[in-house]
């Protein structure tokens, strides 16, 4: 197939990209290039730079390409940002997605893949999530999320777009020489790699008096590559609607630091900072549907064996994309 892969520059977008290059599909990636990083596009694929904001350009990329499927990554997605803008959020999450239906349309596209996430969920009731909590998001990136996969539902019904969302949980590693380069940075994993390398003096906590274990709050950590095999079984197996992704098991913040002092032989110090409004205290997956529906299983399960990807890829770029 000729896929359209927008926000293909960016952490997760490019893993998929080369997946789907490595699996024979003819790839083309639509980034503005403002989040994302041109090193990190696949040589093989053919990226046009543009804005989902800017109509037009949307328009005129899917006459010009004419695909037979998209993969839509390109978001804003930072929580705290996201409350200090919600509008920023909306216009782009949002309303660059609509400009993304009008597109698909426009040339008769019907199947997409769209990179949504757990927090849709917000707070949840029961743990581990299924697809069947009810989505109550706690935060306008959230929110944003949430109101574009009713969007997809909708135009699903009236226009026949074949839609399947992907909601992961907590996206870690890398893959070669593609890694986890954000500015800011607020993934606890390359925060606790930053103190190993000797560019932050210590590691945040945010809240330790939790109801878990220890105090810390726990997460269902998945690799990228992972994370990319279900992108490219989706399109593959032309099923459609929600799927969680998670390896279904979760680790506090302090078993993170934890096995990252074990990989990187770094002590690691600590600092322990106020909750952040909003984080749950556990969010594990159940990914079941998708192990039954798309024949997806992890890789790449082991928490250190997450990190040491990540480690290996932050010792060889310590700038990031900028070295």
């Amino acid at each position: 197939m000729k896929i359209l892969v927008t926000g293909g520059a960016g952490y997760i977008g490019s893993v998929t990209v080369t997946q789907l290059l490595n699996r024979g599909h003819e790839v083309v990636v639509f980034d503005n290039l403002e989040r994302g990083h041109r090193p990190a596009v696949d040589s093989r694929a053919v990226l046009f730079e543009g804005d989902l904001r800017d109509r037009e350009r949307v328009l005129k990329v899917f006459e010009t390409v004419k695909p037979d499927a998209v993969v839509h990554f390109a978001a804003y997605a930072l929580v705290g940002e996201s409350m200090e803008k919600p509008a920023l959020y909306f216009r782009n999450n949002v309303g660059g997605g609509i400009h993304l239906i009008e597109g698909m349309l426009s040339v008769g596209v019907r199947p997409i893949v769209f990179s949504s996430t757990c927090a849709v969920y917000g707070l949840p009731e029961r743990v581990p999530i299924t697809e069947q909590e009810t989505c109550k998001p706690a935060n306008p990136y959230g929110e944003s999320k949430r109101m574009f996969e009713k969007i997809l539902e909708w135009h699903g019904r009236r226009d026949g777009i074949r839609a399947v969302c992907l909601r992961y949980f907590n996206a870690a590693g890398a893959s070669g020489r593609r890694g986890e380069d954000h500015d800011p940075e607020t993934h606890l994993i390359p925060n606790v790699l930053k103190v190993a390398l000797g560019q932050a003096p210590a590691v945040s906590i945010f809240g330790t008096d939790y109801p878990t274990p220890d105090g810390t709050c726990i997460r269902d950590f998945i690799h990228i590559d992972d994370l990319a095999l279900a992108h490219v079984l989706a399109l593959e197996k032309k099923v459609s609607g929600a799927f969680n992704l998670g390896n279904g098991s979760g680790y506090s913040v302090r078993q993170v630091i934890e096995a990252a002092r074990t990989v990187t032989g770094h002590p690691i110090p600590t600092k322990v900072a106020s909750r952040r409004p909003g984080d749950p205290p556990v969010l594990v997956a159940d990914a079941g549907r998708a192990k039954r529906e798309l024949g997806w299983e992890p890789q790449i399960p082991d928490l250190t064996d997450i990190i040491r990807s990540a480690w290996e890829w932050a010792r060889q770029h310590p700038k990031g994309y900028g070295e």
